[in-house]
């Protein structure tokens, strides 16, 4: 729920199975617009674990242990490393087998298929260098804690370099702003017609994350404690508001776990969470206003 900026375009589209909204503070040309869709299906062939034709794919399948290395896999990569240490291995880039076992699968199909198993150890399958990321054994790599975050940076900073001016790219409620300030509801997790509190966003980017989203079955979510394989129980939503969409969309996953508060603070970000029973956290000196 955000407040569109006072002029402007907007442009609206549907991409990597999300809704987009790129405003701007003039029109964005064909030529812009074609370098924002070859940019999304980019990524989305590297990274995607929904698409057989993907890198990761032919990883987690075993038709090869190396692939060429995207341009995004160090950016990505080094960022887990931070949140593996913070969340004490709660936050795993090979998640993705566990998610499949509970249902949020290739095909989503949304039928579990085993009982909940632990993510294997990352550091011990998963290595990568500028030209290569390579695994040990097939293992599904799955980028859902910070990718979108990584692919809104990316799209914005591509819009910059064709428009001028105010700009937000909003993916479904991952989105990063440059100039004007846009003030954001923060949706409820039980009730989307209520927020929770608001807050201005203004030259950063603030993402969320919660369990009501791709949700099924019998309490099940995408939100899983790689440790364990099984759904996270203890919050419900969170929001963070960092300097870079990749940051904050990953620091909104780790928010789901001890150690998220501490490495939000060594980043100098801002966040809110609700716990499942209805609580409220925030950081101290948050700059929005959460409601009573």
């Amino acid at each position: 729920m955000s407040t569109p900026l006072a002029t402007g375009s907007i442009w609206t589209f549907d991409a990597i199975g999300t809704s987009w909204a790129i405003e701007t503070a003039h029109p964005l040309s064909s030529v812009a617009r074609d370098a924002v869709s070859t940019l999304i299906e980019r990524f989305d062939r590297e990274w995607s674990r929904f698409r057989d034709d993907s890198l990761v794919s032919s990883l987690a399948e075993g038709r090869t242990a190396s692939v060429p290395a995207p341009r995004d896999a160090d950016a990505m990569f080094s960022l887990y490393r931070e949140l593996d240490a913070a969340t004490s291995g709660a936050v795993n880039p090979l998640v993705g087998d566990a998610l499949a076992r509970l249902g949020y699968d290739a095909r989503l199909t949304l039928a579990p298929w085993g009982a909940p198993q632990p993510a294997p150890t990352w550091s011990e399958i998963l290595t990568w260098d500028d030209d290569h990321v390579r695994v040990a054994a097939p293992a599904t790599i799955d980028v859902g804690a910070l990718g979108k975050g990584r692919l809104v940076d990316l799209v914005l900073d591509a819009v910059r370099s064709h428009v001028d001016g105010d700009a937000v790219v909003d993916a479904s409620g991952d989105l990063a702003v440059r100039g004007a300030p846009v003030r954001v509801g923060l949706e409820h997790p039980y009730d989307p017609t209520r927020a929770i509190g608001v807050v201005t966003v203004a030259d950063q980017s603030l993402c969320a994350s919660a369990i009501n989203r791709r949700a099924w079955g019998d309490g099940l979510h995408h939100v899983l404690d790689a440790r364990t394989g099984a759904p996270v129980r203890a919050y419900a939503a969170t929001w963070t508001l960092a300097e870079t969409a990749m940051r904050a969309d990953a620091l909104a996953t780790a928010l789901f776990f001890d150690g998220g508060p501490e490495l939000a603070a060594s980043w100098n970000a801002e966040w809110v969470r609700m716990r499942t029973d209805g609580r409220v956290e925030w950081s101290p000196g948050f700059s929005g206003e959460i409601f009573s």
